[in-house]
């Protein structure tokens, strides 16, 4: 409760004198017996005695009153930080510089405002102050900029802006530490960044918040920081004295807080072996399978797509107790869709091998040796070569041979002879093609084995666009077409005779050309 002296101030600051108005700010600033401490009240009072020309006002507003008071004041107080700053306080002229610059961001200040704030700023900057060191950075583009738009991006960093961001990160700022972090490992500079990471995590995984993982208190910069560290250790990038107890440790703690790398490595540790399931070399103890698949589980839910391939490779086991082939076969499968490479491979390959269980498990095994070769695999590239042959002579000289024929009165021989040229296709199977039952999307499955005795059934790969492009135009010009011999193409002896009329160059040319072998009636 106040005192007498206290509500005789109260009275004078009422009354509309400066004096009093600053007394009372000075008592609400900093409290005392009778009047507690409160910020807000105090900014009111000094912005009274401010507005009526007292200068130790403003400097106590500049000296003592937070930014965010400031910003979420009624009245704008942004002069009496400028007066104190022109008045020699460093500490305003950041509060200023803070004030200025976020309405310079939603366009509401004049270039000469900004100017001066930046001014002010640079002043706090080499007078020590952390934050105005942070902010230069993010000025000068060395670090995002304050705003809730994920999309928007830091302009180019200059020299400048490095050097106020490594000023701020030595100084203790957190979120500069983790840029030039972010720079760092963005560059693959692995050295410098674990040189300021490692005692960061080392910290971490020391501090109160990592020693329960039942709650997720660390912020995901931490978390990430911790991940990162170790799997710079996993590939013998970090110093020496990181042990495997250390790296054990940012691996549990950054897997209980989800981060689904953290968790990957460590249900691979737990199973001492690599993604493709061999044990990791030289390690010891057993494995912990059940541990494992608790860890790849919660990895692979989270998107990552090898946790189930290193899954599939732990159901395989014959050393697991639970060991399952369709459990497996279903987490490779759910890899291989996710875009796992190896898995792509391994797909492919065994559908191949299934093959004479479901002849149509050659399209399949194609399917996925093409997701794989079109990640660079070799061996799913060299299984394609030997899968999916093409035979460029198969119809030898039939380019030639169309020039200059006019076939657009027979549309549907014309869009088989532009497949023939296309895919390489032989002059039996060019005319006796399915065709809409022979397009699978990434291949064409030429069997005319039904029509044909003498030929096999084979794939050829949609390897480009312009081929991808040709099969749709066909497929338009086959859509309510019945290809078989009750349809308007008639039997092989009837598109044979058809042929020889329009090319009869081609009796006797290539593969084909002794076609009494056939079992469509004539």
């Amino acid at each position: 409760m106040a005192n007498r002296e206290e509500l005789a101030v109260i009275r004078g600051a009422r009354a509309g004198r400066a004096e009093a108005q600053l007394a009372l700010g000075r008592l609400y600033l900093f409290g005392s017996a009778g009047l507690p401490r409160s910020l807000p009240t105090a900014l009111h009072w000094l912005d009274r005695a401010a507005q009526q020309g007292c200068a130790e006002a403003w400097n106590l507003i500049g000296n003592h009153i937070p930014v965010d008071l400031a910003r979420n004041n009624s009245q704008p107080v942004a002069g009496w930080y400028e007066r104190a700053y022109d008045g020699g306080l460093v500490r305003a002229g950041l509060a200023y510089a803070q004030l200025v610059l976020g309405a310079a961001r939603a366009g509401r200040c004049a270039p000469a405002e900004r100017t001066k704030a930046l001014r002010a700023l640079e002043d706090a900057a080499r007078a020590g102050f952390p934050e105005a060191q942070w902010l230069l950075a993010r000025e000068h583009g060395a670090a995002p900029p304050e705003t809730d738009e994920p999309a928007v991006r830091a302009p180019a960093a200059s020299p400048v802006g490095q050097r106020w961001l490594r000023q701020a990160a030595d100084s203790g700022v957190g979120a500069a530490q983790f840029a030039l972090l972010e720079q760092d490992w963005t560059a693959c500079r692995w050295s410098a960044w674990l040189a300021r990471a490692l005692p960061l995590a080392r910290a971490l995984a020391g501090s109160d918040a990592a020693q329960d993982h039942a709650a997720a208190r660390l912020a995901p910069d931490e978390v990430l920081l911790l991940s990162r560290c170790a799997q710079l250790a996993e590939a013998n990038e970090a110093p020496h004295d990181v042990s495997q107890d250390e790296l054990l440790r940012f691996w549990e703690i950054a897997a209980a807080e989800q981060d689904r790398h953290a968790q990957f490595a460590l249900g691979l540790w737990c199973a001492r072996m690599r993604v493709d399931g061999k044990r990791i070399p030289g390690s010891h103890g057993a494995a912990n399978f059940k541990k494992a698949v608790r860890w790849l589980t919660q990895a692979g839910e989270q998107g990552l797509a090898e946790a189930w391939y290193a899954l599939s490779r732990i159901y395989i086991k014959p050393e697991f107790s639970q060991r399952n082939v369709l459990e497996a076969q279903k987490y490779l499968e759910r890899a291989a869709e996710m875009g796992y490479r190896d898995a792509q491979l391994e797909c492919g390959n065994a559908a191949w091998r299934a093959r004479r269980e479901n002849e149509n498990n050659d399209v399949r095994a194609l399917f996925w040796l093409q997701k794989a070769a079109a990640q660079g695999c070799p061996k799913a590239a060299a299984a394609l070569r030997k899968l999916a042959p093409r035979q460029p002579g198969a119809w030898a000289d039939l380019d030639a041979l169309m020039a200059g024929r006019d076939l657009a009165p027979h549309p549907l021989l014309a869009a088989r002879l532009e497949l023939a040229v296309a895919f390489g296709l032989s002059r039996a199977e060019a005319l006796l093609l399915d065709i809409r039952n022979a397009d699978r999307g990434h291949c064409l499955v030429i069997d005319i084995r039904a029509s044909y005795g003498r030929s096999r059934r084979r794939l050829i790969s949609v390897e480009t666009a312009p081929e991808r492009q040709l099969l749709d135009r066909v497929a338009l010009v086959f859509e309510s077409i019945d290809c078989g011999p009750g349809g308007p193409e008639g039997n092989y002896r009837q598109r044979l005779y058809r042929l020889r009329s329009l090319l009869p160059d081609t009796d006797g040319v290539g593969p084909g050309a002794d076609d009494g072998n056939y079992s469509l009636a004539a």
